[in-house]
């Protein structure tokens, strides 16, 4: 499997670990006709799968239809996928072929599948167990060969415990799951995509292609991407046409990223939360390691002083008790002296610290705190409820 030839021909760009194994998993599933799900966040190019499943498959000279269920108004959605017969609604003049009709033989990509209704979900279903569908304002049961690839920037799992997915039609649809990673996971692509897309609007819009400083591109792969691939275009093209200035600074940077911050954008107070704190946690912990150690070497420094020669400072005459193991007393000559006490039964500072198991401490205590509710929690924690299903597992708290 050459998958520089296949990101050529599909006009994919970086060099991921996780995006390589999508496309290797795409390609490796592409000729059965076993229905995939592809997720991943909003932006991530999840529309690009299921053409490479397409294009492998034994359906490849077919019909292939990609059709965003979250743009067709509730009330025609069955009429577009399944079709109609005339006079069977208002507007119905003459009967139709839906998406699964003329695409028989072919491949059906269905973006945004967690926004179907119900009722089509019922519709979907039984055409994924035997091929079969019934038109609207038809008693007629139809026959349909099509592949389905099912994208979703959802939670369905979510959706499912809500009420606002069918359980049986999500492990139909997710028999085999691709998720494709967001952006900010991606590290040195975010460049090789910023340098794509400068190349294509310069030559779109007949300017020089923009360039980045070291200290620009660094920013750029610190930045969390909310929006994704998609964001980063829309920021190249921006800076493309508005600054006359072709090498791109930090300062000049800064204007376009929306809430940026350089260090762990999530905990700014009033700021939504985009880190992964199962990802995070071990930078947050160090920076509280690196706190300790400086707080521990300057108590180092200070006893040093302290057991040095006495001091006599002058403006002071009286005997006072500074606290802890130190005690201040007259020379008798207008100043003083500070002196170390024993202490008897000194404290053993536990110096250890797990990592883990603070973390399961905290989403123990956030899960009791609202009874159980992993919105809410996560909420809290500053995490995607998918990531603290994921730690619930791993850490036995179901």
């Amino acid at each position: 499997m050459d998958i520089q030839a296949i990101k050529q021909r599909f006009g994919i760009i970086g060099k991921s670990p996780k995006l390589e194994q999508a496309i290797q998993r795409a390609v490796r599933v592409a000729p059965t006709d076993i229905t995939v799900l592809v997720t991943g966040e909003s932006g991530t190019g999840k529309e690009t799968i299921p053409k490479i499943i397409h294009q492998y498959s034994l359906r490849k000279h077919g019909p292939y239809f990609a059709i965003n269920c979250g743009a067709i108004p509730e009330g025609t959605i069955d009429s577009e996928l399944f079709g109609h017969e005339k006079g069977s609604f208002t507007g119905a003049v003459s009967s139709r072929k839906g998406y699964f009709e003329v695409a028989n033989k072919g491949t059906l990509f269905l973006d945004e599948v967690g926004e179907l209704p119900l009722t089509t979900q019922v519709r979907l279903l039984r055409v994924l167990e035997n091929g079969e569908y019934i038109k609207v304002g038809s008693s007629k049961v139809e026959k349909t060969d099509v592949r389905i690839v099912a994208a979703t920037n959802k939670d369905l799992l979510k959706l499912v415990e809500e009420g606002k997915f069918r359980e049986d039609l999500y492990y139909r649809l997710a028999t085999v799951q691709i998720e494709l990673p967001p952006l900010r996971e991606r590290g040195e692509d975010i460049i090789l995509l910023f340098r794509k897309f400068a190349a294509d609007f310069a030559h779109k819009y007949r300017v020089p292609a923009i360039r980045l400083t070291p200290e620009a591109a660094q920013m750029l792969m610190q930045y969390h991407w909310p929006g994704n691939i998609r964001e980063l275009r829309n920021i190249v093209e921006q800076i493309s046409v508005l600054e006359e200035q072709r090498l791109i600074t930090p300062e000049i940077l800064r204007k376009y990223l929306k809430n940026y911050r350089l260090n762990l954008p999530g905990l700014v107070a009033g700021e939504k939360a985009t880190f992964d704190f199962g990802k995070d946690r071990e930078l947050i912990f160090k920076l509280l390691f690196e706190m300790k150690k400086e707080i521990d070497q300057l108590k180092v420094v200070t006893q040093e002083l302290m057991n040095r020669t006495p001091v006599a400072l002058p403006q002071f005459s009286s005997s006072k008790n500074m606290g802890g193991n130190y005690e201040v007393s007259s020379t008798g000559q207008g100043g003083i002296v500070i002196e170390q006490k024993e202490d008897p039964a000194p404290k053993e500072e536990d110096e250890s610290l797990s990592l883990q198991e603070k973390e399961k401490e905290l989403i123990s205590k956030a899960l009791k705190k609202h009874n159980g509710k992993r919105k809410l929690a996560a909420k809290e924690l500053g995490i995607s409820e998918r990531t603290l299903y994921r730690k619930i597992k791993q850490y036995d708290l179901m």
